[in-house]
């Protein structure tokens, strides 16, 4: 599990290399995204690679600490983290300038199978991210 979770954490701290050896092949995302999507769309080790290199396109410095876990049960795992970094702009409907500091949380919810994610929930504190980007719709 430590090895699955150290992936994880590498792979949203910006390094894409081998996502294709620990996440599912039909990989599934659960969460409220910021075009009103559900997260259906990303359905594969390269869809989340996109989905993640977007987000760091904004934030390139963005890095990702585990607060609390991981905590395993059968084949989940859920953890807790506190992302921080610094807004290079580019946002639509942020207001912040660059260089803007950013800090905000979440919780994940991972199903493993066969030694890989399969599945993913996330919970992110995105108002807190919104707010500190000055964002407007």
């Amino acid at each position: 599990m430590s090895n699955l979770v150290n992936s994880w954490l590498h792979l949203w701290n910006g390094d894409y290399a081998g996502a294709e050896e620990f996440i599912a092949p039909e990989f599934r995302v659960h969460a409220a995204m910021m075009d009103g999507g559900d997260g259906s769309a990303v359905n594969s080790p390269e869809a989340l690679v996109a989905w993640i290199a977007q987000t760091r396109a904004a934030l390139p410095d963005l890095t990702f600490a585990i607060e609390v876990g991981p905590i395993a049960d059968t084949d989940r795992i859920a953890l807790r983290w506190r992302a921080q970094g610094s807004y290079a702009g580019g946002m639509p409907g942020a207001n912040a300038p660059v260089g803007t500091k950013v800090d905000f949380t979440g919780t994940d919810i991972l199903r493993t199978d066969n030694d890989r994610i399969a599945e993913y929930w996330v919970n992110t504190d995105i108002h807190v991210l919104l707010t500190q980007l000055q964002f407007v719709s």
